[in-house]
């Protein structure tokens, strides 16, 4: 594959994975700008490695790319936004449809610490074992599990998403 097919490999990709790969970050960061920020440095990293990576599961390693680059986030100060003269106009879906219930969501994920946030994104929505999830993120099993079972428990106990889930079921 020449370099002209890559970049359209990769386009094609980013094209159809940008929503799923959005929400991804969305859970960590619980913000759509920065969910935003997250991916896009993510695909700026990859994109070198794409041939590499798209023989693989491209998905899987890079919603492993965007927990550890969000983990990373937090460890030192982002200082890499560059501003423009002229914002970029939006297009597709709008992503502000179900607020109501994304607020209650994002509100009940971000009460839990951050390691537990990316152990429930890892396990939970990019579908990663236990195992993979404890690899991914350079913890044990043992601690995969309990981070999984204290943030259930925390979103379990949560008032407004037992709400949501009430007023859901009577739908």
């Amino acid at each position: 594959m020449n370099d002209s097919e890559a970049v359209r490999d990769f386009e094609a990709y980013v094209a159809v994975a940008w929503p799923r790969l959005l929400r991804s970050a969305w859970l960590l960061t619980g913000d759509w700008h920065r969910a935003e920020d997250l991916l896009q440095t993510v695909l700026a990293r990859v994109y070198g490695r794409w041939p590499r990576v798209r023989d693989g599961a491209p998905d899987a390693y890079l919603r492993a790319m965007l927990a550890t680059t969000y983990l990373n986030w937090w460890r030192r100060r982002w200082r890499a936004e560059v501003p423009t003269e002229r914002i970029p106009e939006h297009s597709g879906a709008d992503p502000h449809a179900d607020a109501g219930v994304r607020d209650v969501v994002r509100v009940a994920l971000r009460g839990l610490p951050r390691q537990q946030r990316a152990v429930l994104m890892l396990r939970f929505h990019a579908d990663l074992t236990e195992a993979a999830t404890a690899r991914t993120l350079g913890i044990s099993l043992g601690t995969v599990k309990s981070y999984t079972a204290r943030a259930l428990a925390t979103l379990r106990a949560d008032p407004a998403l037992r709400a949501l889930l009430t007023e859901e079921a009577q739908r």
